[in-house]
């Protein structure tokens, strides 16, 4: 039976870490502040949006929130980043996704200053998680890495096996792994034999969005399985990829959805905020 492990309770545990740090620096002065832009009225996205700002609340992060018709124009999205670029007060901005579909959404990543990009999805910022001299990670991934730090596992010389390739989660959390010493094989929709290869992983992070993506028979015992994806299941409950009920027999640490890395990504996006917060200011 594997261990579970609490997102809920390692996301709390970061937030106070930021929260202890945010009031230190207000002893001297310094005010952490991140904004955030919302354009139109997407259920899922006002409450990621509101999700923010109770942790900016809970952490002394100052949250400004820029609420935008659904009609806004690309021009006038850009217009507000600019301005909030040369806001020295605001430390981050984030540009909540996805945006409507007469916004570039690529144009809009671009746009955003690298010094105050929290989502780490600027060209610049990825350049330098590749190489590995961040300031700043995306939080998705960045929080399965506190996770599986928290447990107290190594992994180095670990085989680690990426589901899914997107630019925000995929990628990235194949250069986290990479930087921690594992070896990392990608897999995506056009993998043969993805059994296979996950039979053999230490570790498994699936982000893909499917249904049962993991189960039992494609894990080795005593693996660590880390579910990212959050789906709903047709009876209206959330789950992940994982065959959660059934992997747990097998795995050593597995994540819980909801509950696992649902409450890292805003945990981490506190860390980046602080993180931006301090190196604006020479800290």
């Amino acid at each position: 039976m594997a261990n579970i492990i609490d997102g809920k309770l390692i996301s709390q545990n970061l937030k106070d870490r930021v929260k202890a740090e945010v009031a230190e620096l207000k002893k001297d002065g310094i005010e952490s502040c991140l904004a955030v832009i919302i354009v139109g009225s997407d259920p899922a996205s006002r409450v990621y949006v509101n999700n923010k700002k109770k942790a900016c609340e809970y952490t002394g992060i100052k949250s400004l929130e820029y609420a935008l018709p659904q009609e806004t124009t690309q021009q006038e999205l850009l217009e507000l980043i600019e301005k909030l670029n040369g806001d020295d007060s605001v430390n981050g901005i984030l540009c909540q996704l996805p945006l409507p579909k007469q916004i570039d959404e690529q144009a809009v990543i671009n746009a955003i200053s690298p010094k105050k990009d929290v989502d780490a999805f600027h060209p610049s910022n990825v350049g330098h998680i590749m190489i590995g001299d961040h300031v700043m990670l995306p939080c998705t991934p960045a929080g399965v890495i506190e996770m599986i730090d928290s447990c107290g596992i190594d992994l180095t010389s670990k085989n680690c096996v990426v589901i899914g390739r997107s630019n925000i989660v995929g990628k990235p959390m194949a250069m986290l792994l990479l930087q921690k010493n594992a070896t990392v094989t990608v897999c995506h929709s056009k993998t043969k034999d993805l059994a296979e290869i996950t039979r053999r992983a230490d570790v498994i992070v699936s982000a893909v969005g499917k249904i049962n993506t993991v189960t039992a028979d494609m894990v080795k015992d005593w693996a660590v399985v880390i579910d990212v994806a959050i789906n709903r299941k047709d009876d209206g409950k959330l789950c992940g990829d994982v065959d959660f009920e059934k992997v747990k027999e097998k795995a050593s640490f597995i994540t819980p959805v909801p509950g696992g890395v649902g409450p890292m990504t805003i945990a981490v996006l506190m860390k980046n905020t602080l993180n931006a917060t301090k190196n604006q200011n020479g800290r």
